[in-house]
């Protein structure tokens, strides 16, 4: 029992937190902290916070519900009024709270505003609008913001990199195949393959003129390429042989192509109808699905929309943020050893009920993972919900370590749980003795500089953040002077 100012107590937590060393501040803090974690743990035993990103995913979601013809309005108004929320005074919007603002943000946030009836002339509009052409319009955006412009005419296919299907077919050991991107990003670029052959044009709602530079040449003038003997140079080079590639691909060959990527697409599907427990990678295997001919009532397509619709969150004014995904995984570890380290008993009801979570949510098949570590017995955590092809090295380092805390009624269950999770976390290891989060030795230096990718790190290399807490878990296992 914690004793606190107003008297009341935390039921077991260790008094060794009550002694005249630790400050009356200290023990307060900690017993509220403690009670509020208590009180916000799920019945079944997980935590979950939610988890913010930016506006991006709120506009992507109501593009893609335009594009699927599912767009309704209480949906629309609510998405909307947390975009307006998010703006800041100079009618811009960042991709991280307090950031600076951002260009493709801003541009995918306006016209999801535009979506819900916002008008140009409307003073935030308008300054939005100004900011956007005095930082170079539409034509300055990102890839993946002019490739949902094109999904409605807004911007040309053309004066977009090619992506074939045919990169499905490259196998693990040729330069750029799907498994030399990380997991993020290769669950995103295999569904855009797709949609790329297909070019779709859905009828646009409006014009958006007012977001070019100059709305008579929208686009910029062909620059020369850079020199052949530079990476950039090659990459100009191979994107303007795909387009021609494009003219002529043998039809049997890119519905095979199309086709693979397709199964694989569905293969990757989660049990709860998502993909990797993320929402990009969920918005375009839709939409490549949808346009391979799955009908909006088909099983994958409804299981997909339905996932969709469990990443918003509704707050009390109305709006609806969407998640880009969710972590309790993640939050329930942190939690867990949280609780434990405040002096919460290792047997109490709540850690050995968040112990079962954790249990049950082990990765026990292969996934992705396997392609580079084909012999390596499973046994990891993901970060989310539903994610059994992409458990990460972080989330099971952090598990075990939550793990060793907890006084379980079944410790033969949880030493055999913990046992291959360290397993699994040391076969994981990359070449250069360090840890990525999803892959091991997923370090090619080539799909950074694809003219697609301008858009973030597409690769999984080993850093310094995931390998400290696989370090971490090591020693507490005893393993500190592993090779």
């Amino acid at each position: 029992m914690t004793a606190t100012t107003d008297g009341a107590g935390t039921p077991g937590v260790d008094p060794d937190i009550t002694s005249p060393e630790t400050a009356p501040g200290a023990q307060e803090a900690v017993a509220r902290a403690t009670r509020h974690l208590l009180a916000r743990q799920d019945a079944a035993g997980w935590w979950k916070g939610d988890l913010e990103t930016n506006v991006t995913m709120d506009a992507e979601d109501l593009l893609l519900r335009q594009f699927l013809g599912i767009r309704d309005e209480a949906t629309t108004q609510a998405a909307a009024l947390f975009i307006r929320g998010e703006q800041g005074e100079d009618g811009t919007w960042a991709t991280f709270h307090g950031g600076p603002p951002e260009l493709s943000a801003t541009i995918e946030a306006y016209v999801a505003l535009r979506l819900a009836g916002d008008e140009p002339d409307a003073p935030h509009m308008a300054r939005a609008s100004a900011w956007i052409r005095a930082h170079g319009g539409i034509a300055a955006a990102r890839v993946f913001t002019r490739i949902w412009l094109a999904l409605f005419g807004w911007w040309s296919w053309d004066h977009l990199p090619e992506l074939p299907p045919e990169l499905v077919f490259l196998p693990p050991w040729v330069p750029l195949n799907i498994y030399d991107f990380g997991c993020w990003a290769r669950q995103t670029i295999v569904p855009l393959t797709v949609v790329s052959a297909k070019r779709p044009v859905r009828p646009a709602p409006f014009a958006l003129d007012e977001l070019h530079t100059d709305a008579r040449r929208p686009y910029p003038v062909a620059e020369r390429p850079a020199p052949l003997a530079s990476w950039e140079g090659v990459f100009q080079r191979m994107d303007r042989a795909l387009h021609v590639y494009r003219r002529f691909a043998p039809r049997l060959l890119r519905k095979a192509a199309m086709d693979t990527a397709a199964r694989w697409i569905i293969e990757r599907q989660e049990n709860d109808g998502c993909w990797g427990g993320i929402q990009p990678p969920a918005v375009y295997s839709i939409i490549a699905l949808h346009l391979l001919g799955y009908d909006l009532a088909h099983p994958v397509m409804r299981a997909g929309l339905e996932s969709l619709d469990r990443f918003a969150v509704w707050r009390e004014d109305g709006a609806r943020m969407i998640e880009a995904c969710q972590s309790p995984v993640w939050d329930t570890c942190l939690a867990a050893i949280a609780l434990a380290d405040a002096g919460l008993a290792p047997d109490h009801p709540a850690l050995v009920k968040a112990a079962d979570w954790m249990l049950a949510e082990e990765i026990v098949r292969p996934g992705d993972w396997a392609v580079r570590r084909p012999g390596l017995a499973p046994g990891g955590w993901a970060f989310e919900f539903h994610n059994d092809t992409y458990p990460d090295i972080d989330d099971t380092a952090e598990v075990v370590l939550a793990l060793r805390r907890i006084k379980h009624p079944e410790p033969a269950r949880v030493e055999a749980a913990i046992a291959r999770g360290v397993s699994w976390n040391l076969g994981m290891q990359s070449r250069n003795g360090a840890w990525g989060a999803f892959d091991a030795d997923n370090t090619s230096p080539l799909p950074n500089r694809l003219p697609f990718c301008d858009f973030g790190e597409v690769i999984d290399p080993p850093s310094a953040d995931v390998t400290a807490h696989v370090v971490e878990m090591l020693a507490v296992e005893g393993k500190a002077a592993d090779p």
